[in-house]
């Protein structure tokens, strides 16, 4: 199975009582690994409490403070929100996504399925380090999910698609077409941007907007780690150096 590979990551999670019941909802599933980003009051009983069992989950799970850092090592990070962004991510319903993160987590790599804090799910920042948006299919004019409600849907919707994989044995892709890795991506966005601010590109008001709409074509094309090299070959020609 890949769902060692499989990490559930939880930014700015307000109640404790909505991490105890995620770590319940993971363990039913045979999800094991939660990481907690900025949590706002944990660790807690109540948490514990909640996790029913699911405490050894728990243990650890306190993670980095930036997102950035959480999903560094990740190649797909996949962000759970029900609202429809300006700038929209690849977008998937929860059976979608589910089958997404298992075939790719087949191959060995670390993948991640992000949430958001309970009031305002995440930010447009947040939801820009991730590879896709996933959306779990809901009444229009009632569409509220408590967290751990969302959390237990998706691991259920995972552990469907690892049985079911299990049982086709399909091929998992070879390390050189893997998507690049998260932090690989950093780099090369920072590279980017250098090379677009040494030429003037990113003068006036919209340099916000423009370097956003870049990183969703390169977030879209998921370039692996070769192509990757030939992208900063060509940046390195347009203007000679390294920004780091």
């Amino acid at each position: 199975m890949a769902l060692k590979d499989i990490r559930v990551v939880l930014v700015e999670t307000a109640h404790p009582g909505n991490i105890g019941a995620t770590a319940r909802a993971m363990k039913t599933m045979g999800l094991t690994r939660l990481v907690l980003v900025r949590p706002v009051d944990f660790p807690s009983p109540e948490a514990s409490r909640r996790a029913s069992g699911a405490e050894d989950l728990l243990d650890g799970a306190l993670g980095p403070t930036t997102l950035r850092e959480a999903v560094g090592d990740c190649r797909l990070v996949i962000g759970c929100s029900a609202r429809t962004r300006s700038f929209r991510h690849a977008l998937l319903n929860a059976r979608q996504g589910a089958q997404q993160l298992i075939a790719e987590a087949r191959g060995g790599d670390s993948v991640a399925l992000v949430f958001g804090p309970e009031r305002s799910g995440l930010s447009n920042a947040d939801l820009d380090l991730c590879t896709h948006q996933v959306q779990i299919p809901t009444q229009p004019n009632f569409s509220s999910l408590n967290l751990g409600a969302a959390v237990q849907i998706l691991s259920y919707e995972i552990y469907l698609a690892s049985l079911a994989a299990d049982e086709e044995k399909e091929g998992v892709p070879s390390s050189g077409t893997r998507p690049a890795l998260q932090i690989e991506m950093d780099h090369f966005y920072a590279h980017l941007e250098w090379v677009l601010e040494q030429r003037g590109f990113l003068e006036g008001e919209l340099r916000e907007v423009t370097l956003t709409k870049l990183r969703r074509v390169f977030t879209r094309a998921r370039p692996h780690s070769g192509e990757l090299k030939l992208l900063h070959s060509i940046l390195k020609l347009i203007v000679p150096g390294d920004p780091r």
